[in-house]
């Protein structure tokens, strides 16, 4: 026997509300995409990628602001500097790149050929006060670091104040 997984609302009577769309043709559905997302992984194949298709690519990007700025690192493994895109605008960090993956094998009566490529965009939100002039961006062994300082702060200026 399934329980119900769904979330559900409670008000103080303690009875359950379920939101319009979660039907249990829905729960359905949405359990059944999850299976074959889980069993198509391991061949780097999912049914509901949004017809993605082979090797959908979305790199880990660690985020960290400090005093001194933001430093976005994301692992874009087996790419290299020509196939990525940075680019800054309005408070969002976008980074953009295509991989582009052949393997040639050969050996004694064969020829085995595998081509894999994939597309990913990866935009940042970030904070107010950062220097959009002097951003930095490197990338080293298939990491990629993009700095932005903060913008310096004018020190305030102590005025002396005279009795008249």
């Amino acid at each position: 026997m399934m329980g119900n997984w769904l979330p559900t609302l409670r008000r103080r009577s303690e009875t359950t509300l379920r939101r319009a769309e979660e039907s249990p043709f829905f729960a359905l559905h949405r359990e059944m995409n999850r299976m074959f997302d889980d069993f198509f992984r391991d061949f780097d194949l999912s049914p509901t990628d949004g017809g993605r298709g082979i090797s959908a690519f979305t790199p880990a990007v660690d985020v960290r602001e400090d005093e001194k700025g933001v430093i976005v690192k994301a692992e874009l493994p087996g790419m290299e500097e020509k196939d990525i895109e940075v680019s800054l605008a309005l408070n969002s960090l976008t980074i953009k790149g295509e991989k582009k993956e052949e393997k040639e094998e050969s050996g004694k009566g064969y020829v085995h050929r595998e081509a894999c490529y994939g597309s990913f965009r990866r935009t940042i939100p970030l904070p107010e006060g950062l220097n959009q002039e002097k951003v930095e961006a490197a990338f080293k062994k298939g990491v990629l670091t993009v700095t932005i300082p903060r913008l310096e702060e004018s020190k305030a200026k102590k005025i002396a104040v005279k009795t008249l």
